[in-house]
């Protein structure tokens, strides 16, 4: 029977995946790539990410994270 033992050295990464940070972090990337998807398609080529997550900082995240935290101050 084998027992599957983690290292010292996958604790840390370990410690990172499952933090709320790293997951908000996954979250917010995941609206910015949905984001850059639609105004790709409106635009009719890629707008790249950096274009994306300026457009999407400045108009929509602000109100993500007020529905995603409501009641916290941002």
């Amino acid at each position: 029977m084998l027992i599957a033992m983690s290292s010292p050295i996958d604790e840390p990464a370990e410690l990172v995946r499952e933090s709320l940070l790293y997951k908000e972090f996954l979250a917010e990337r995941e609206e910015i790539l949905r984001h850059k998807w639609i105004e790709s398609e409106k635009a009719g080529h890629d707008i790249g990410f950096e274009k994306a997550l300026l457009d999407w900082i400045v108009k929509h995240r602000s109100s993500w994270r007020a529905q995603r935290h409501p009641g916290q101050v941002n």
